[in-house]
């Protein structure tokens, strides 16, 4: 599609929840073609210190079903720039609780280096694959 603006979401999407089809459903509104980045096991478990609880397979299948995206990437590098060689994308979309902090800042300079931009939406803090995973843990705790 000539003129057509293609979105670009990184996330790892584990334990999916309302945080990402939030995330996704913004994006789509902001642009005509969306890729869904979605991060590799290896990748998640170097850049966060632990393995998706969900398999990649699965994650994929997932975000691609649902019916928002028109395309999923597995991402195997933290360099965004990559992701932009590969996927080829005009605007990057990001939790705002990087907006303004040295990883964004970062960020949107990497973009800016390629030609694309990053667009921040809200961040949903009190629904996270951080917080499931915690409320898993004490659950699991206390069935011992």
């Amino acid at each position: 599609m000539a003129g057509a603006i293609k979105g670009y979401v990184p996330g790892v999407f584990d334990l999916f929840h309302i945080g990402h089809l939030t995330m996704l459903r913004q994006a789509r509104e902001h642009c005509d073609i969306l890729v869904a980045g979605v991060v590799s096991d290896e990748m998640c478990e170097a850049a966060k210190g632990l393995k998706p609880a969900v398999p990649l397979a699965e994650r994929l299948e997932i975000v691609g079903a649902i019916g928002i995206v028109d395309e999923t990437y597995v991402e195997t590098t933290p360099d965004k720039r990559e992701a932009w060689r590969e996927v080829g994308f005009d605007v990057l979309f990001k939790g705002d609780d990087w907006k303004g902090t040295p990883k964004g800042d970062r960020l949107e300079e990497l973009m800016a280096e390629v030609g694309a931009r990053v667009e921040y939406f809200p961040y949903t803090a009190h629904t996270s694959s951080t917080a499931l995973r915690a409320m898993i843990a004490r659950a699991e705790a206390r069935g011992r």
